[in-house]
Protein backbone atom coordinates (compact mmCIF):
# COMPACT_ATOMS: atom_id res chain seq x y z
CA UNK A 1 0.00 0.00 0.00
CA UNK A 2 0.91 3.90 -0.29
CA UNK A 3 2.06 5.08 3.10
CA UNK A 4 2.45 8.56 1.88
CA UNK A 5 -0.87 11.08 3.16
CA UNK A 6 -2.13 8.36 4.69
CA UNK A 7 -3.34 7.82 8.43
CA UNK A 8 -1.04 5.49 10.56
CA UNK A 9 -0.93 3.91 14.47
CA UNK A 10 1.23 2.26 16.46
CA UNK A 11 0.51 0.38 19.23
CA UNK A 12 3.79 0.75 21.78
CA UNK A 13 5.08 3.45 19.45
CA UNK A 14 7.03 4.11 22.61
CA UNK A 15 9.14 0.86 22.87
CA UNK A 16 12.22 -0.18 21.36
CA UNK A 17 10.61 -1.56 18.32
CA UNK A 18 8.14 1.20 17.81
CA UNK A 19 10.52 3.72 17.76
CA UNK A 20 12.43 2.32 14.79
CA UNK A 21 8.74 1.37 13.03
CA UNK A 22 7.96 5.07 14.03
CA UNK A 23 11.03 6.50 12.00
CA UNK A 24 11.02 4.41 9.41
CA UNK A 25 7.34 5.06 8.60
CA UNK A 26 7.80 9.19 8.96
CA UNK A 27 10.32 8.50 5.81
CA UNK A 28 7.19 7.86 3.62
CA UNK A 29 5.83 11.29 4.90
CA UNK A 30 2.50 10.33 6.05
CA UNK A 31 -0.46 12.46 6.94
CA UNK A 32 -0.98 11.86 10.13
CA UNK A 33 1.14 9.47 13.03
CA UNK A 34 -0.47 8.01 15.96
CA UNK A 35 1.31 6.99 19.05
CA UNK A 36 0.07 4.66 21.19
CA UNK A 37 1.74 3.68 24.77
CA UNK A 38 0.73 2.72 28.46
CA UNK A 39 1.76 5.72 30.02
CA UNK A 40 1.36 9.69 28.97
CA UNK A 41 5.28 9.70 30.37
CA UNK A 42 6.13 7.14 27.49
CA UNK A 43 4.26 8.82 24.94
CA UNK A 44 6.13 11.99 26.42
CA UNK A 45 9.37 10.70 25.94
CA UNK A 46 8.29 9.51 22.14
CA UNK A 47 6.90 12.51 20.67
CA UNK A 48 9.84 14.15 22.28
CA UNK A 49 12.83 11.54 20.38
CA UNK A 50 10.47 11.69 17.15
CA UNK A 51 10.43 15.58 17.28
CA UNK A 52 13.23 15.88 14.35
CA UNK A 53 11.80 13.43 12.24
CA UNK A 54 8.58 14.14 11.75
CA UNK A 55 8.72 16.37 8.67
CA UNK A 56 5.07 17.47 7.54
CA UNK A 57 3.78 14.69 9.21
CA UNK A 58 1.21 15.50 12.50
CA UNK A 59 2.52 13.55 15.57
CA UNK A 60 -0.20 12.35 17.62
CA UNK A 61 -0.08 10.57 20.96
CA UNK A 62 -2.58 8.43 22.79
CA UNK A 63 -1.67 6.57 26.18
CA UNK A 64 -3.79 4.02 28.32
CA UNK A 65 -4.24 0.03 28.31
CA UNK A 66 -5.26 -1.22 25.20
CA UNK A 67 -6.69 -4.00 26.34
CA UNK A 68 -9.04 -2.65 28.94
CA UNK A 69 -12.16 -0.76 28.35
CA UNK A 70 -11.76 2.96 28.27
CA UNK A 71 -13.10 3.85 31.33
CA UNK A 72 -10.10 1.83 33.02
CA UNK A 73 -7.77 1.96 30.52
CA UNK A 74 -5.54 4.42 32.63
CA UNK A 75 -5.92 2.78 35.83
CA UNK A 76 -3.10 1.03 37.60
CA UNK A 77 -3.36 -2.64 37.92
CA UNK A 78 -3.56 -2.83 41.25
CA UNK A 79 -6.40 -0.42 41.42
CA UNK A 80 -8.17 -2.96 39.18
CA UNK A 81 -8.24 -5.71 40.95
CA UNK A 82 -8.86 -4.25 44.25
CA UNK A 83 -12.16 -2.22 43.17
CA UNK A 84 -14.76 -5.13 42.97
CA UNK A 85 -17.36 -2.68 40.48
CA UNK A 86 -14.06 -2.68 38.07
CA UNK A 87 -13.53 -6.42 38.52
CA UNK A 88 -17.49 -7.51 37.79
CA UNK A 89 -16.78 -5.01 34.72
CA UNK A 90 -13.75 -6.86 33.39
CA UNK A 91 -14.95 -10.24 34.08
CA UNK A 92 -17.95 -9.59 32.21
CA UNK A 93 -16.20 -7.98 29.02
CA UNK A 94 -13.60 -10.63 29.00
CA UNK A 95 -15.98 -13.93 29.58
CA UNK A 96 -19.12 -12.69 28.73
CA UNK A 97 -21.00 -12.42 25.37
CA UNK A 98 -19.09 -10.15 22.51
CA UNK A 99 -21.93 -7.44 22.98
CA UNK A 100 -22.43 -3.95 21.18
CA UNK A 101 -21.82 -2.84 24.63
CA UNK A 102 -18.39 -4.53 25.35
CA UNK A 103 -17.35 -3.22 21.82
CA UNK A 104 -17.90 0.51 22.29
CA UNK A 105 -16.16 0.71 25.97
CA UNK A 106 -13.17 -1.07 24.45
CA UNK A 107 -9.99 1.64 24.53
CA UNK A 108 -8.48 0.17 21.41
CA UNK A 109 -12.00 0.10 19.76
CA UNK A 110 -12.73 3.74 20.36
CA UNK A 111 -9.18 4.33 19.13
CA UNK A 112 -9.53 2.96 15.95
CA UNK A 113 -12.62 4.22 15.19
CA UNK A 114 -11.67 7.53 15.95
CA UNK A 115 -8.77 7.90 14.25
CA UNK A 116 -9.61 5.24 11.36
CA UNK A 117 -5.78 4.14 10.42
CA UNK A 118 -5.11 2.85 7.08
CA UNK A 119 -2.71 0.11 9.08
CA UNK A 120 -1.78 -0.38 12.46
CA UNK A 121 1.42 -1.58 13.50
CA UNK A 122 1.30 -3.31 16.78
CA UNK A 123 4.37 -3.94 18.81
CA UNK A 124 3.32 -4.71 21.89
CA UNK A 125 4.56 -7.75 23.22
CA UNK A 126 1.31 -9.04 23.96
CA UNK A 127 2.22 -12.54 24.86
CA UNK A 128 3.96 -10.87 28.16
CA UNK A 129 1.26 -8.98 28.74
CA UNK A 130 -1.02 -11.76 29.40
CA UNK A 131 1.58 -14.42 30.90
CA UNK A 132 3.07 -12.26 33.18
CA UNK A 133 0.22 -12.23 34.98
CA UNK A 134 1.27 -14.91 36.38
CA UNK A 135 -1.35 -17.63 36.50
CA UNK A 136 0.29 -19.95 38.22
CA UNK A 137 1.15 -18.19 41.36
CA UNK A 138 -2.75 -16.94 41.47
CA UNK A 139 -3.92 -20.43 41.15
CA UNK A 140 -1.58 -21.70 43.72
CA UNK A 141 -2.63 -18.54 46.14
CA UNK A 142 -6.23 -19.52 45.15
CA UNK A 143 -6.23 -23.02 45.98
CA UNK A 144 -4.20 -21.96 49.25
CA UNK A 145 -7.75 -19.98 50.22
CA UNK A 146 -10.11 -22.79 49.48
CA UNK A 147 -7.80 -25.35 51.09
CA UNK A 148 -8.27 -22.63 54.95
CA UNK A 149 -11.89 -22.22 53.61
CA UNK A 150 -11.82 -18.78 52.97
CA UNK A 151 -12.06 -18.74 49.32
CA UNK A 152 -14.16 -15.55 48.69
CA UNK A 153 -15.98 -14.01 45.61
CA UNK A 154 -13.07 -11.48 45.27
CA UNK A 155 -10.25 -14.04 45.32
CA UNK A 156 -12.00 -16.03 42.53
CA UNK A 157 -12.49 -12.71 40.24
CA UNK A 158 -8.66 -11.94 40.86
CA UNK A 159 -7.86 -15.71 39.53
CA UNK A 160 -10.14 -15.15 36.44
CA UNK A 161 -8.58 -11.84 35.32
CA UNK A 162 -5.05 -13.13 35.52
CA UNK A 163 -6.01 -16.48 32.99
CA UNK A 164 -4.35 -15.11 29.42
CA UNK A 165 -6.03 -17.38 26.56
CA UNK A 166 -10.06 -15.62 27.15
CA UNK A 167 -7.44 -12.05 27.46
CA UNK A 168 -6.04 -13.05 24.32
CA UNK A 169 -8.88 -14.08 22.52
CA UNK A 170 -11.35 -11.12 23.44
CA UNK A 171 -8.77 -8.73 22.78
CA UNK A 172 -7.92 -10.10 18.99
CA UNK A 173 -11.90 -10.34 18.74
CA UNK A 174 -11.92 -6.30 19.68
CA UNK A 175 -8.89 -5.85 17.32
CA UNK A 176 -10.89 -7.36 14.42
CA UNK A 177 -14.06 -5.25 15.02
CA UNK A 178 -12.07 -1.67 15.66
CA UNK A 179 -10.39 -2.84 12.36
CA UNK A 180 -13.68 -3.45 10.53
CA UNK A 181 -15.38 -0.60 11.59
CA UNK A 182 -12.59 1.90 10.92
CA UNK A 183 -11.94 0.61 7.87
CA UNK A 184 -8.04 -0.47 7.97
CA UNK A 185 -6.37 -2.02 5.41
CA UNK A 186 -3.23 -3.71 6.95
CA UNK A 187 -2.30 -4.77 10.15
CA UNK A 188 1.59 -6.04 11.06
CA UNK A 189 1.91 -7.05 14.55
CA UNK A 190 5.37 -7.68 16.42
CA UNK A 191 5.43 -11.41 17.60
CA UNK A 192 7.68 -13.08 19.77
CA UNK A 193 8.72 -17.05 19.94
CA UNK A 194 8.67 -16.03 24.20
CA UNK A 195 12.67 -17.04 23.82
CA UNK A 196 14.59 -15.04 21.88
CA UNK A 197 15.10 -18.22 19.52
CA UNK A 198 16.22 -20.49 21.82
CA UNK A 199 14.58 -23.62 22.70
CA UNK A 200 13.62 -25.57 26.09
CA UNK A 201 17.16 -25.35 27.26
CA UNK A 202 17.15 -21.41 27.54
CA UNK A 203 19.15 -20.56 30.17
CA UNK A 204 17.69 -17.30 30.82
CA UNK A 205 14.30 -17.98 32.48
CA UNK A 206 14.02 -15.39 35.60
CA UNK A 207 13.41 -17.98 37.80
CA UNK A 208 14.97 -20.95 39.50
CA UNK A 209 13.00 -23.44 36.89
CA UNK A 210 14.63 -24.07 33.25
CA UNK A 211 12.83 -23.03 31.78
CA UNK A 212 9.95 -21.51 33.63
CA UNK A 213 6.33 -22.24 33.27
CA UNK A 214 5.78 -18.10 33.37
CA UNK A 215 7.78 -18.26 30.09
CA UNK A 216 6.76 -21.16 28.66
CA UNK A 217 3.19 -19.67 28.88
CA UNK A 218 4.09 -16.86 27.13
CA UNK A 219 5.33 -18.88 24.05
CA UNK A 220 1.87 -20.51 24.54
CA UNK A 221 0.02 -17.43 24.44
CA UNK A 222 2.77 -16.36 21.47
CA UNK A 223 1.85 -19.63 19.07
CA UNK A 224 -2.14 -19.20 20.22
CA UNK A 225 -1.38 -15.49 18.84
CA UNK A 226 -0.46 -16.58 15.70
CA UNK A 227 -2.97 -18.92 14.99
CA UNK A 228 -5.52 -16.52 15.60
CA UNK A 229 -3.61 -13.85 13.12
CA UNK A 230 -3.09 -16.74 10.79
CA UNK A 231 -7.26 -17.05 10.83
CA UNK A 232 -7.72 -13.38 10.31
CA UNK A 233 -5.56 -14.01 7.31
CA UNK A 234 -8.20 -15.49 5.85
CA UNK A 235 -10.81 -13.69 6.53
CA UNK A 236 -12.70 -11.59 3.64
CA UNK A 237 -12.84 -7.81 3.82
CA UNK A 238 -10.33 -8.24 6.92
CA UNK A 239 -6.68 -6.28 7.28
CA UNK A 240 -3.95 -7.51 4.94
CA UNK A 241 -2.52 -9.33 8.12
CA UNK A 242 1.46 -9.91 8.33
CA UNK A 243 3.19 -11.02 11.98
CA UNK A 244 7.13 -10.76 11.98
CA UNK A 245 8.22 -12.31 14.84
CA UNK A 246 12.03 -11.99 15.41
CA UNK A 247 13.98 -14.58 17.23
CA UNK A 248 17.06 -13.11 19.01
CA UNK A 249 17.03 -10.48 21.43
CA UNK A 250 16.25 -7.28 20.23
CA UNK A 251 19.06 -3.79 20.68
CA UNK A 252 19.55 -1.34 21.70
CA UNK A 253 18.32 2.36 22.57
CA UNK A 254 21.65 3.59 24.18
CA UNK A 255 24.66 3.03 25.41
CA UNK A 256 25.46 5.21 28.81
CA UNK A 257 26.70 5.54 32.41
CA UNK A 258 24.27 6.26 35.21
CA UNK A 259 22.08 5.27 38.05
CA UNK A 260 20.60 1.52 36.70
CA UNK A 261 16.77 1.16 37.03
CA UNK A 262 15.06 -2.05 37.17
CA UNK A 263 11.08 -2.02 36.81
CA UNK A 264 11.49 1.68 36.21
CA UNK A 265 12.92 2.57 39.59
CA UNK A 266 16.50 2.85 40.70
CA UNK A 267 18.42 -0.01 42.84
CA UNK A 268 19.02 1.36 45.66
CA UNK A 269 22.89 0.60 47.07
CA UNK A 270 23.42 -1.02 50.07
CA UNK A 271 26.41 -2.28 52.12
CA UNK A 272 27.01 -4.79 54.62
CA UNK A 273 30.18 -3.67 56.55
CA UNK A 274 30.49 -6.85 59.05
CA UNK A 275 29.69 -10.20 58.26
CA UNK A 276 26.46 -11.20 59.90
CA UNK A 277 26.19 -15.08 61.44
CA UNK A 278 24.49 -17.06 59.32
CA UNK A 279 22.12 -18.47 62.22
CA UNK A 280 20.49 -14.91 62.26
CA UNK A 281 20.89 -13.62 58.91
CA UNK A 282 17.43 -15.01 57.92
CA UNK A 283 15.25 -15.90 60.29
CA UNK A 284 13.37 -13.18 59.85
CA UNK A 285 14.14 -11.64 56.36
CA UNK A 286 16.38 -8.37 55.64
CA UNK A 287 14.95 -6.65 58.98
CA UNK A 288 16.91 -9.09 61.19
CA UNK A 289 20.22 -8.09 59.37
CA UNK A 290 19.39 -3.96 59.22
CA UNK A 291 21.52 -2.00 61.74
CA UNK A 292 23.78 -2.78 63.92
CA UNK A 293 26.30 -5.46 61.97
CA UNK A 294 23.54 -6.04 59.40
CA UNK A 295 23.20 -4.24 55.64
CA UNK A 296 22.75 -0.45 55.55
CA UNK A 297 21.40 2.08 52.66
CA UNK A 298 24.40 4.64 51.18
CA UNK A 299 21.21 6.12 49.80
CA UNK A 300 22.43 6.27 46.44
CA UNK A 301 21.16 4.36 43.81
CA UNK A 302 23.37 2.11 41.94
CA UNK A 303 25.07 3.27 38.98
CA UNK A 304 27.27 1.68 36.34
CA UNK A 305 27.41 1.61 32.30
CA UNK A 306 24.96 0.15 30.90
CA UNK A 307 22.98 -0.79 27.42
CA UNK A 308 19.45 0.03 27.57
CA UNK A 309 17.75 -3.14 25.77
CA UNK A 310 14.38 -1.56 25.46
CA UNK A 311 11.44 -4.01 27.22
CA UNK A 312 14.11 -6.48 28.02
CA UNK A 313 15.87 -4.09 30.73
CA UNK A 314 19.23 -2.80 31.16
CA UNK A 315 22.44 -4.70 30.82
CA UNK A 316 25.95 -4.55 32.27
CA UNK A 317 28.71 -5.00 29.69
CA UNK A 318 28.95 -8.72 30.70
CA UNK A 319 25.70 -9.53 30.45
CA UNK A 320 24.93 -8.11 27.05
CA UNK A 321 28.18 -9.96 25.87
CA UNK A 322 26.28 -13.35 27.34
CA UNK A 323 23.22 -13.17 25.73
CA UNK A 324 24.46 -11.99 22.42
CA UNK A 325 27.15 -14.41 22.25
CA UNK A 326 27.36 -16.75 19.21
CA UNK A 327 24.94 -19.65 20.22
CA UNK A 328 23.29 -17.96 22.92
CA UNK A 329 19.84 -15.53 21.81
CA UNK A 330 22.30 -13.75 19.74
CA UNK A 331 20.41 -10.35 18.48
CA UNK A 332 18.45 -7.76 15.92
CA UNK A 333 18.54 -4.54 16.02
CA UNK A 334 14.94 -2.70 15.81
CA UNK A 335 15.54 -0.76 12.78
CA UNK A 336 16.27 -4.01 10.95
CA UNK A 337 12.88 -5.51 12.34
CA UNK A 338 11.17 -1.65 11.38
CA UNK A 339 12.83 -2.31 8.04
CA UNK A 340 10.73 -5.84 7.67
CA UNK A 341 7.68 -4.15 8.79
CA UNK A 342 7.42 -1.25 6.05
CA UNK A 343 8.25 -3.62 3.27
CA UNK A 344 5.70 -5.69 3.64
CA UNK A 345 3.36 -2.47 4.29
CA UNK A 346 4.44 -1.28 1.09
CA UNK A 347 3.90 -4.75 -0.76
CA UNK A 348 7.44 -6.02 -1.00
CA UNK A 349 7.84 -9.56 0.61
CA UNK A 350 10.81 -9.94 3.25
CA UNK A 351 10.27 -13.69 4.08
CA UNK A 352 9.82 -12.67 7.08
CA UNK A 353 6.05 -13.09 7.40
CA UNK A 354 4.64 -15.98 9.68
CA UNK A 355 1.35 -15.65 8.34
CA UNK A 356 2.62 -16.21 5.12
CA UNK A 357 5.05 -19.20 5.84
CA UNK A 358 1.71 -20.52 7.21
CA UNK A 359 -0.05 -20.40 4.12
CA UNK A 360 2.28 -22.04 2.46
CA UNK A 361 3.76 -24.80 5.18
CA UNK A 362 0.05 -25.76 5.89
CA UNK A 363 -1.72 -28.78 4.32
CA UNK A 364 -5.23 -27.13 2.29
CA UNK A 365 -7.59 -28.74 -0.02
CA UNK A 366 -6.50 -31.86 -2.58
CA UNK A 367 -7.80 -32.69 -6.03
CA UNK A 368 -7.86 -36.24 -4.68
CA UNK A 369 -10.16 -35.32 -1.76
CA UNK A 370 -12.16 -33.46 -4.12
CA UNK A 371 -12.76 -36.83 -6.64
CA UNK A 372 -13.05 -38.68 -3.44
CA UNK A 373 -15.92 -36.61 -2.08
CA UNK A 374 -18.51 -36.83 -4.86
CA UNK A 375 -17.76 -40.58 -4.81
CA UNK A 376 -18.95 -40.25 -0.76
CA UNK A 377 -22.05 -37.87 -1.76
CA UNK A 378 -22.99 -40.59 -4.42
CA UNK A 379 -22.59 -43.83 -2.05
CA UNK A 380 -24.18 -41.41 0.76
CA UNK A 381 -27.39 -40.89 -1.37
CA UNK A 382 -27.62 -44.30 -2.53
CA UNK A 383 -27.52 -45.42 0.82
CA UNK A 384 -30.40 -42.79 1.94
CA UNK A 385 -32.62 -43.56 -0.78
CA UNK A 386 -32.24 -47.65 -0.16
CA UNK A 387 -32.76 -47.34 3.72
CA UNK A 388 -35.87 -44.22 3.35
CA UNK A 389 -34.26 -42.07 5.32
CA UNK A 390 -33.05 -38.26 4.28
CA UNK A 391 -29.86 -37.75 6.29
CA UNK A 392 -30.28 -34.07 6.89
CA UNK A 393 -28.61 -33.05 10.11
CA UNK A 394 -27.41 -34.61 13.32
CA UNK A 395 -26.69 -31.52 15.29
CA UNK A 396 -23.11 -32.37 15.69
CA UNK A 397 -21.45 -30.29 13.22
CA UNK A 398 -23.17 -27.45 14.57
CA UNK A 399 -23.96 -24.08 14.91
CA UNK A 400 -27.72 -25.27 15.64
CA UNK A 401 -28.46 -22.64 12.73
CA UNK A 402 -27.17 -24.94 10.44
CA UNK A 403 -29.08 -27.72 11.75
CA UNK A 404 -32.13 -25.47 11.30
CA UNK A 405 -31.56 -24.26 7.72
CA UNK A 406 -30.89 -27.71 6.56
CA UNK A 407 -34.00 -28.74 7.73
CA UNK A 408 -36.15 -25.98 6.46
CA UNK A 409 -34.46 -26.61 3.15
CA UNK A 410 -35.13 -30.36 3.71
CA UNK A 411 -39.01 -28.99 3.97
CA UNK A 412 -38.29 -26.48 0.65
CA UNK A 413 -37.36 -29.53 -1.17
CA UNK A 414 -40.40 -31.70 -0.39
CA UNK A 415 -42.73 -29.12 -1.31
CA UNK A 416 -40.91 -27.72 -4.77
CA UNK A 417 -39.75 -29.45 -7.04
CA UNK A 418 -36.87 -26.25 -8.16
CA UNK A 419 -35.44 -23.09 -6.76
CA UNK A 420 -36.98 -21.11 -9.68
CA UNK A 421 -40.74 -22.55 -8.22
CA UNK A 422 -39.63 -22.08 -4.82
CA UNK A 423 -39.14 -18.29 -5.75
CA UNK A 424 -42.60 -18.13 -6.99
CA UNK A 425 -43.98 -19.37 -3.55
CA UNK A 426 -46.46 -17.91 -0.97
CA UNK A 427 -44.96 -17.53 2.64
CA UNK A 428 -48.32 -18.47 4.51
CA UNK A 429 -48.89 -21.53 2.55
CA UNK A 430 -45.74 -23.17 2.60
CA UNK A 431 -45.70 -22.63 6.17
CA UNK A 432 -48.95 -24.51 6.09
CA UNK A 433 -47.89 -27.26 3.37
CA UNK A 434 -44.36 -28.12 5.50
CA UNK A 435 -46.60 -27.80 9.33
CA UNK A 436 -49.00 -30.33 7.09
CA UNK A 437 -45.91 -32.48 6.26
CA UNK A 438 -44.73 -32.78 9.48
CA UNK A 439 -48.03 -34.01 10.86
CA UNK A 440 -47.75 -36.63 8.10
CA UNK A 441 -44.29 -37.77 8.69
CA UNK A 442 -44.11 -38.68 11.92
CA UNK A 443 -40.65 -39.77 11.27
CA UNK A 444 -39.02 -36.38 9.92
CA UNK A 445 -40.59 -34.68 13.19
CA UNK A 446 -39.14 -36.75 15.56
CA UNK A 447 -35.61 -36.27 13.95
CA UNK A 448 -35.76 -32.99 13.89
CA UNK A 449 -36.69 -32.64 17.55
CA UNK A 450 -34.76 -35.47 18.83
CA UNK A 451 -31.54 -33.55 17.62
CA UNK A 452 -32.61 -30.43 19.78
CA UNK A 453 -34.28 -28.49 17.26
CA UNK A 454 -37.35 -27.03 18.08
CA UNK A 455 -40.18 -26.28 15.13
CA UNK A 456 -42.26 -23.76 15.31
CA UNK A 457 -45.91 -24.18 13.61
CA UNK A 458 -46.92 -21.43 12.03
CA UNK A 459 -49.42 -19.49 14.42
CA UNK A 460 -46.21 -18.99 16.48
CA UNK A 461 -47.99 -20.00 19.70
CA UNK A 462 -46.98 -23.90 19.73
CA UNK A 463 -44.22 -25.76 18.93
CA UNK A 464 -42.85 -29.28 18.80
CA UNK A 465 -39.55 -29.99 20.74
CA UNK A 466 -37.42 -33.28 21.88
CA UNK A 467 -36.14 -34.09 25.05
CA UNK A 468 -33.64 -31.61 24.72
CA UNK A 469 -33.36 -28.04 23.01
CA UNK A 470 -29.88 -26.89 21.22
CA UNK A 471 -30.78 -23.51 21.69
CA UNK A 472 -32.89 -22.67 24.21
CA UNK A 473 -34.66 -19.53 25.31
CA UNK A 474 -33.48 -16.67 27.12
CA UNK A 475 -34.69 -13.38 28.18
CA UNK A 476 -38.84 -12.29 27.75
CA UNK A 477 -39.70 -13.58 24.08
CA UNK A 478 -39.11 -17.21 23.93
CA UNK A 479 -39.00 -17.23 20.45
CA UNK A 480 -36.09 -14.54 20.19
CA UNK A 481 -33.93 -17.73 19.98
CA UNK A 482 -35.38 -19.55 17.01
CA UNK A 483 -33.09 -17.78 14.11
CA UNK A 484 -30.14 -19.05 16.08
CA UNK A 485 -31.77 -23.10 15.97
CA UNK A 486 -35.38 -23.29 15.86
CA UNK A 487 -37.07 -24.52 12.39
CA UNK A 488 -39.64 -21.84 12.01
CA UNK A 489 -42.82 -22.57 10.05
CA UNK A 490 -44.18 -18.64 10.98
CA UNK A 491 -44.75 -16.88 7.83
CA UNK A 492 -41.67 -14.25 8.12
CA UNK A 493 -39.39 -16.72 7.98
CA UNK A 494 -40.79 -18.71 5.50
CA UNK A 495 -40.81 -15.02 3.24
CA UNK A 496 -37.17 -15.30 4.05
CA UNK A 497 -36.95 -18.43 2.29
CA UNK A 498 -38.86 -16.99 -0.80
CA UNK A 499 -36.94 -14.30 -1.11
CA UNK A 500 -33.45 -16.31 -0.66
CA UNK A 501 -34.38 -18.19 -3.86
CA UNK A 502 -35.43 -15.04 -5.52
CA UNK A 503 -32.09 -14.08 -5.03
CA UNK A 504 -30.82 -17.06 -6.73
CA UNK A 505 -32.65 -16.35 -9.78
CA UNK A 506 -31.60 -12.76 -10.26
CA UNK A 507 -27.79 -13.76 -9.38
CA UNK A 508 -28.34 -17.00 -11.81
CA UNK A 509 -29.74 -14.11 -14.93
CA UNK A 510 -26.96 -11.77 -13.92
CA UNK A 511 -24.08 -14.64 -13.94
CA UNK A 512 -25.48 -15.66 -17.60
CA UNK A 513 -25.33 -12.13 -18.88
CA UNK A 514 -22.26 -11.52 -17.75
CA UNK A 515 -19.87 -14.63 -18.14
CA UNK A 516 -21.12 -16.77 -20.26
CA UNK A 517 -19.26 -20.23 -20.11
CA UNK A 518 -15.53 -19.05 -19.42
CA UNK A 519 -13.74 -20.56 -16.21
CA UNK A 520 -14.67 -17.31 -14.55
CA UNK A 521 -18.13 -17.88 -14.47
CA UNK A 522 -19.19 -19.53 -10.69
CA UNK A 523 -19.25 -22.76 -11.71
CA UNK A 524 -21.21 -23.74 -8.43
CA UNK A 525 -23.62 -21.39 -7.98
CA UNK A 526 -27.15 -22.39 -7.72
CA UNK A 527 -29.44 -23.56 -10.83
CA UNK A 528 -32.52 -21.61 -10.32
CA UNK A 529 -33.92 -25.49 -12.79
CA UNK A 530 -31.95 -27.76 -9.70
CA UNK A 531 -34.13 -29.18 -6.76
CA UNK A 532 -33.95 -27.67 -3.89
CA UNK A 533 -30.75 -29.07 -2.72
CA UNK A 534 -29.98 -28.38 1.89
CA UNK A 535 -25.99 -28.28 1.37
CA UNK A 536 -26.56 -26.15 -1.73
CA UNK A 537 -28.61 -23.93 0.36
CA UNK A 538 -27.28 -23.51 3.49
CA UNK A 539 -23.95 -22.89 1.55
CA UNK A 540 -25.23 -20.32 -0.44
CA UNK A 541 -26.43 -18.45 2.68
CA UNK A 542 -23.29 -19.08 4.77
CA UNK A 543 -21.44 -17.18 1.82
CA UNK A 544 -23.91 -14.45 0.65
CA UNK A 545 -25.78 -13.37 3.95
CA UNK A 546 -23.12 -14.80 6.13
CA UNK A 547 -19.96 -13.67 4.09
CA UNK A 548 -18.46 -17.04 5.50
CA UNK A 549 -16.33 -17.98 2.32
CA UNK A 550 -12.51 -19.29 1.99
CA UNK A 551 -10.47 -17.02 0.30
CA UNK A 552 -7.42 -18.74 0.48
CA UNK A 553 -6.43 -22.67 -0.37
Amino acid sequence: MELQDTTLMILGGSGLVGHAVARRLLERRPRTLIIVALTERETAGAAAALGPYTGGARLVTEHGNVYLPAALARVERARLTDDAANRRLLIDDLYGDLTEEAIGRSFLVQLLTRYQPAAVVDCINTATAFAYQDVYHSARALHALALKGALDQAAVERHLLTEPMPQLTRHVQLLVEGMRRAGTRAYVKIGTSGTGGMGFNIPYTHSEERPSRTLMTKSAVAGAHTLLLFLLGRTPEAPATVEIKPTAAIGWREITCGPVRRGGRPIPLYDCPKPVPLAGAFGNGERAAAGGAGWVSLDRPLESVFIDMGENGLFSREEYATITALGQMEFITPEEVADHVVMELEGRPTGRDIIAALDGATAGPTYRAGILREAALKRLGELAAKHGVPSVAFEMLGPPRLSKLLFEAHLCSRLFRSVAQLADGDAAQLGREAQALLEADPRLRAEIISVGIPIVCTDGRSLYRGATVAVPPAGGDPLAAAPRGWVDLRPANCALWIERAKRIVAQAAEGRGATGTGSDEEWFAVDPAEPVAPWRMATWIFRFEDHGVRIKR
